[in-house]
């Protein structure tokens, strides 16, 4: 690995603090994933978290090392330089300070980190829509006799039809509607594109909420270990919410039906959807900044610029 001199830390870490920060991230890390850990080894399918893995791509292994995200730097242990110094995207200061080389970085990502900062700047700057009910996932079951999830129908397949028939669709997120079956599709008020996410991505949907995982993944090592374990956690509990509300029975799992079909089952809804939303406001925002870091305050503005028309569209 080379020496060289890039912008100015903005903090650097003395090996007595981030030692045990990085030791506390792997064991929560741990703590997140055992239960997955404990699947994969024995081939047992999960519902409910199995999304996570296989949708996000998430890797146990990648979850637990923590970074200590841009600008700062980790000074050496008595025993060495930080293991950092090895894994890609970083460098070492002559002084044997360990940090991310954020040149290196945007050279490799800085389309996705501007692709990124764009949509999660349109996506914050409108306001919450709290009206989808999670429809999505019965749109996905729709007609249908081939289920992606072996768990019966908790209304079976009639009831669940009249159900989407009796309520508006408007599902605005591409990556869940990408999953309605044929019949559904010309059902949805919108009809949402990969190229149309950044113009309707909105605060409250469920997938663009549990998608700042997604982009928090994406943005990698720029990520301060804390803020993705965070992103992890809100798209694991918002993932319940989606499954409880769907139309699949989840008794084997233990979990009591969000009964979305009902006007009590709708408010409960609602008002998780919106302490969700809130949460994702606030990783959503701390994630903006790690690319404005990453791109700079020039670079952040044009992205800004560029982004503007879609706002609150």
């Amino acid at each position: 690995m080379g020496i060289k001199q890039v912008r100015a830390l903005t903090t650097t870490l003395p090996s007595v603090t981030w030692i045990p920060l990085a030791r506390a991230h792997a064991e929560r890390a741990d703590e997140m994933t055992a239960g997955h850990r404990a699947r994969r080894a024995t081939g047992e399918k999960h519902a409910i978290e199995d999304f996570l893995y296989d949708y996000y791509g998430t890797r146990p292994a990648q979850m637990r090392r923590w970074h200590p995200g841009v600008g700062a730097g980790l000074a050496p242990a008595p025993d060495g330089l930080a293991e950092q110094a090895t894994w890609k995207f970083y460098m070492k200061f002559p002084d044997g300070v360990v940090t991310l080389d954020q040149d290196a970085f945007m050279q490799a990502r800085g389309e996705s980190v501007r692709y990124i900062h764009g949509l999660l700047t349109a996506t914050a700057s409108r306001p919450v829509f709290s009206g989808c009910f999670g429809l999505h996932e019965w749109a996905m079951v729709y007609r249908d006799r081939d289920h992606r999830h072996q768990l019966p129908l908790r209304l079976g397949q009639a009831e669940t039809d009249k159900v989407v028939e009796q309520h508006p669709i408007r599902c605005t997120h591409f990556d869940a509607f990408r999953f309605f079956t044929p019949e559904a599709v010309g059902l949805n008020r919108l009809q949402p594109t990969r190229a149309t996410q950044v113009d309707l991505d909105q605060p409250g949907c469920l997938h663009a909420a549990m998608d700042v995982h997604k982009w928090a993944q994406k943005l990698g090592p720029a990520v301060p270990g804390a803020l993705a374990l965070d992103c992890f956690a809100l798209a694991g509990d918002i993932r319940l919410l989606d499954m409880q509300a769907s139309p699949y029975d989840l008794t084997s799992y233990g979990h009591d039906p969000v009964k979305i079909e009902t006007p009590e089952g709708k408010a409960e809804y609602v008002a998780r959807q919106r302490e969700f939303a809130r949460r994702a406001a606030a990783l959503r925002a701390r994630l903006i900044r790690v690319c404005e870091e990453l791109m700079g305050p020039e670079g952040a503005a044009r992205n800004r610029e560029a982004v503007a028309p879609f706002n609150r569209r």
